[in-house]
Formats: C-alpha cells, structure tokens, sequence
C-alpha cells in the first residue's frame, strides 16, 4: 500500500500497544480519507426494480476497506452526490444534493472540510465530468424499463458539444481549488472513465449472444457506440491534461476496461470484444432485468477501486 499507510499502521499499534495496559497511551490521531465526485462516488445501482440507488458499494466503499486494513485510523467522509456533473459540483444547486452541502456546493463543502483537517486528510479521490454527457445519449432505456428500441437512439451533438466545453473550462478550476485546498501534501486521485455504450453494439447481431436486432438497428447500434467510444477519448485526454497541471494523479479506469481493444479474445466463451465484455461484466448495461444501467455493480466497484489502489502513495 506504499510507506504512508504501513507508517500509520505502525503508529497506531505503537500508541495502542504501549500504554501500560491503563488506556492512558497516547490516542492515535484521527486521518482521513475524502470521496468526491457523482453517482460512482456514491455505489449507485439499480435497486431490483432497476430505480438507482446509493449503495456501501461504491468503488469508494471498496478502496476505503483495503485502505483501513493498513490504516485503522483512518475515516472515510463520503461526498458525493448521484448526478452531479461538472457545473453543479462548482456551483452547486442540483436537486437532491444541494441540502448536503452546507456551503453551498460540493466543490465548497470540500473546501471548508480541507480547510478544518489542514494536515490531516490523507487522500482525496475525486470522480466528475461524466454526467456532463448522459443526457446527451437518447432512448438508451425504454420508458417501461428494459432494452431500448433501436429507433429511439440517437446522440445529441449540441449537447455533447457544451459537456465538452464546461469539461475544458470547469476540471482545470475544480483541480486548481482542490489542489489549493489540500496542500502539497495530500495526495489527490482522480479517473477516467469506462464507456458503458459500448452496449450500444448488442443492438446488432455481431457481438455474441445479445444480438438479434433487426437490420434497421445494426447502424444504429455500432455507429453510435463508435461515436460515444470517440466522445470519451475526448473527455479523458481533456480530465488527464488538466488533473496533470494541478498535480493530481489519475486512475485510468479507461485502460483498466479495455475502452480501445474492440478485438475478441481467442478464449472468449461469448464473442464479443474485450471492451464491451468488461461493460457486461462490471455494469448493469446488459442486465436485462435491471438494466440497461450505467452504473457499476459490485465487481466493476472492486475493479476501478483496485486502479485507485495501485495509485496510493
């Protein structure tokens, strides 16, 4: 887990393991662990009758237990909020989130909280900028739930286009306060993002089992899951540039889910492509009684946990 952690370990058993038996020892100081950031942040999944909900299941969830069994010091103080995206984090005023933040915003409440554990928050995880674009996918889910109709899908590029702006204008300001909030010190972690239309190619009849749309849909299908994989790239080269500036290191959960290898595996026991088995295998996408949702379940949590993980000072 790197020197950090096993150091606190050993602090913590040091100040409990030499008091004499009374309890008078020396308490271990309290250290902190801050999630921030959208649904993700939070374990959104689809309950069983496929509404999202928070859940202890969250990659933060995830990457707080394995960071507390080398540190039981340290306390996670979780966030997030499902559906912010960029603007809402800055400025706040999101239904359904903005009664959490005292301070009027999520960016705002990160900032006070920095600012009363000055020295004391040893990681920051963030997670922001794809809600910026879920809007912009239409009739990925039916209105009665369920697999959409291939007929009802579409991109809307305007919307794409202003996601991408506040993406560029916005990530530089949230890293640049963060940054200036935490202090050189604390260690800020923050991703790119896996591509869940991917699934957007089981509308044809070329990846494994889910196929057997009709040819009207065959278009459809691939070309807007190739349009939605040149949209993210954008995205996460844009996240990685302005989190390098502020010096916040990134998990790059893209690569960690194959986001670009569309080849399949020889083993493969489905036929589909690397990429898009490991949106059916970590996502609710191709669920079809939950899904089709976005969101992870709890291997794809475990799996973007484990690439925050590997970057944990």
């Amino acid at each position: 887990m790197g020197n950090r952690w096993t150091a606190a370990a050993a602090v913590a058993v040091l100040a409990t393991g030499c008091g004499g038996g009374d309890g008078g020892g020396p308490a271990a100081e309290q250290s902190y662990y801050l999630s921030l950031g959208d649904s993700l942040t939070v374990g959104v999944q689809p309950d069983e009758d496929g509404r999202p909900r928070e859940t202890s299941e969250g990659y933060t969830d995830f990457l707080h237990r394995t960071l507390y069994d080398s540190d039981s010091t340290l306390r996670h103080e979780r966030m997030g909020c499902g559906g912010e995206d960029t603007t809402t984090f800055v400025e706040g005023g999101l239904p359904g989130c903005e009664e959490r933040y005292g301070h009027g915003s999520q960016l705002e409440e990160a900032e006070a909280f920095l600012a009363g554990h000055r020295g004391r928050v040893d990681l920051v995880t963030l997670t922001i900028g794809a809600n910026n674009f879920t809007g912009c996918v239409e009739g990925v889910r039916a209105p009665g739930g369920g697999a959409p109709s291939p007929g009802d899908l579409g991109i809307d590029e305007e919307c794409v286009a202003d996601g991408l702006e506040r993406i560029g204008t916005e990530v530089p300001v949230i890293a640049e306060r963060l940054r200036e909030a935490a202090g050189p010190d604390t260690q800020i972690v923050a991703m790119t993002y896996y591509n869940p239309f991917l699934a957007l190619l089981l509308l044809d009849g070329r990846s494994g089992e889910g196929g057997g749309a009709a040819d009207a849909g065959t278009a459809d299908g691939d070309g807007l899951a190739g349009r939605a994989a040149d949209i993210l790239t954008e995205v996460n080269e844009s996240l990685t540039a302005s989190y390098a500036v502020a010096g916040i290191d990134v998990a790059d959960v893209a690569t960690a889910f194959e986001s670009a290898d569309d080849e399949v595996p020889e083993d493969s026991g489905t036929g589909m492509p690397a990429n898009l088995q490991n949106i059916c295998d970590h996502t609710w996408m191709c669920d079809t009684e939950r899904g089709p949702d976005i969101h992870t379940n709890r291997a794809g949590a475990q799996e973007i946990a484990a690439v925050f993980a590997e970057q944990v000072r």
